[in-house]
């Protein structure tokens, strides 16, 4: 009798230790609550007093392109409570509209061969920018923590990179496979190229003979920041990319080489304020 008697006071102790615990835990998170509404509220009585908030923020983005992708880093400087100044640098990939993956089976089992190979590529085509901007809040300057809008532009150099596609081909005479690219002059080796590609020749294959070909690149965007008062900054952005270069950019065996590329992208983007 006496065991079960301590045995409930045992639960019965437990029970409020716990309870008590989760009260304190709600109180210091109503706590942290309101410290945090009063420390936005502090935020927005200094910007509406004409005082910068922040000095710098810097963030990195992830931008999916119609013409490919690319990943960028943006650092800035705050002017005024509606300008930043910026500067970038941004590395990605263009590609053709016709390009496509393609890979072989075997006969017998159904299994791949070899490595996934785009027919009829003739370069893969990467691009180095970097260069200066702004970005200029339009809307958003509201009591809440809600979203602000802004434009942002920017303009510098671009190095487009051409690192010529390897593809491995079964020589059809020897039954030998070796890996070659496509050379433009109507040879046998071109003729190889597109018809006995049976792989890629991977990644690192023509690193060596890769071409820089300058260029300028200018972008113009709009930018909605999630929680402008916040020391964390995310981000979705979407616009559209122009880029100019000084040769002739040759991605596909079938498409007319050119120098000027336009994309629209939208892009995901975190980074920080301080």
């Amino acid at each position: 009798m006496h065991r079960k008697i301590y045995l409930v006071l045992l639960c019965l102790i437990t029970a409020s230790g716990i309870f008590a615990q989760q009260q304190k835990t709600q109180s210091q998170a109503d706590r942290n609550r309101q410290e945090r509404k009063q420390h936005i509220a502090d935020l927005i009585k200094r910007e509406e007093e004409g005082a910068l908030i922040f000095n710098k923020q810097f963030l990195l983005g992830f931008k999916l392109n119609t013409d490919g992708w690319s990943g960028m880093y943006e650092h800035g400087k705050y002017k005024t409570i509606t300008k930043t100044n910026t500067w970038f640098i941004e590395f990605g990939e263009r590609k053709s509209h016709r390009e496509e993956k393609i890979s072989l089976s075997d006969q017998l089992t159904g299994f791949p061969i070899g490595n996934p190979f785009a027919y009829g590529k003739r370069n893969n085509f990467y691009h180095l920018d970097f260069g200066i901007g702004q970005q200029k809040l339009l809307g958003g300057k509201g009591p809440k923590n809600g979203v602000a809008v802004s434009a942002v532009y920017s303009g510098g150099f671009s190095a487009g990179l051409l690192k010529p596609y390897y593809v491995s081909v079964l020589e059809p005479n020897s039954g030998v496979t070796q890996d070659i690219k496509y050379e433009g002059n109507n040879s046998y080796n071109d003729t190889l190229f597109l018809t006995s590609a049976i792989s890629s020749a991977g990644l690192t294959k023509g690193l060596g003979e890769t071409k820089i070909v300058p260029g300028l690149t200018a972008r113009l965007g709009l930018r909605f920041d999630y929680g402008r008062y916040n020391e964390l900054l995310s981000a979705l952005e979407v616009g559209i990319t122009g880029s100019f270069y000084t040769q002739n950019m040759p991605i596909m065996v079938y498409d007319k080489p050119k120098k000027f590329f336009a994309n629209a992208y939208v892009a995901i983007e975190f980074g920080g304020r301080k």
